[in-house]
């Protein structure tokens, strides 16, 4: 099975921790050359030192604020006329936790342009050269929730399920091009975006977070939270030549969680 991804240049959304920063480390390690992007430009330094140099890569970063697309597209015309990038990482921090129907109208407004306004300005930078490179990958980390709404994420459950159709779509429109695109659901992952969820849903159930965390494991036919890594591990897959014909799809990893087929 080839993974190898030598001489291959890859963005990294939200690398400075988390799914990001593992998904980050896991492409370095098959040989493929990392632009990192985040906002923490120290946070980001330091991702930079861990990254793997074995296949003679020069790792670099990019400072970047979602909030303003339009200076994020500034900076990518920056980057990709330098080089090419064969494979894109969409990965941006969910919206605030709450009910959809008490959400203000500025938060679904700030979701969508950080996640599929600035997901489409990514895209629309890095294809020409993917075409031009004959290989492309591109990979959305999301949520369960495109599948299986999840209560108490009302702004996140309907932003992710827009990114959801956005990506099928430019799977059917970028397939002839040789480009794939297919998105990763991570479930319960242990990362600070779950340190929230965990506090929110303790602070519902008045329980301890010891007690939520006992629960939430318990509608995880895995009995765990997902590490980091094992999310990594599907973006890298996907990321590779071996998955060239993977195209289009919804990847959970969960733990078996979600009940939808």
């Amino acid at each position: 099975m080839n993974l190898d991804l030598s001489n291959k240049n890859a963005i990294v959304c939200g690398s400075s921790a988390g799914i990001g920063k593992a998904s980050a480390l896991e492409l370095a390690g098959m040989g493929a050359t990392i632009t990192l992007v985040a906002r923490n430009e120290e946070k980001l330094k330091a991702v930079l030192s861990e990254l793997p140099t074995g296949h003679g890569q020069e790792h670099d970063y990019m400072v970047a604020d979602f909030t303003q697309p339009a200076a994020l597209k500034e900076k990518l015309l920056n980057v990709t006329l330098q080089k090419n990038y064969h494979i894109l990482i969409n990965n941006t921090g969910g919206p605030k936790g709450g009910a959809a129907y008490a959400a203000e109208v500025a938060e679904f407004e700030n979701a969508f342009k950080m996640h599929l306004v600035c997901n489409q300005i990514l895209v629309q930078s890095v294809v020409p050269g993917m075409e031009l490179e004959g290989y492309g990958r591109i990979i959305n980390i999301i949520s369960t929730s495109v599948k299986q709404p999840i209560e108490g994420l009302g702004v996140s459950n309907t932003i992710r399920g827009a990114v959801a159709n956005w990506s099928k779509t430019l799977s059917v429109e970028l397939g002839p091009k040789g480009i794939t695109v297919n998105n990763v659901l991570p479930g319960f992952t242990a990362t600070d975006r779950l340190t929230d969820i965990v506090s929110n849903a303790a602070r519902k159930m008045n329980k301890t977070e010891d007690e939520a965390i006992a629960f939430m494991k318990k509608l995880v036919p895995a009995r765990r939270f997902a590490q980091p890594e094992e999310v990594a591990n599907a973006v890298a897959f996907l990321a590779s030549p071996a998955a060239g014909y993977v195209n289009g799809i919804n990847l959970p990893v969960d733990g078996g969680r979600t009940k939808s087929l």
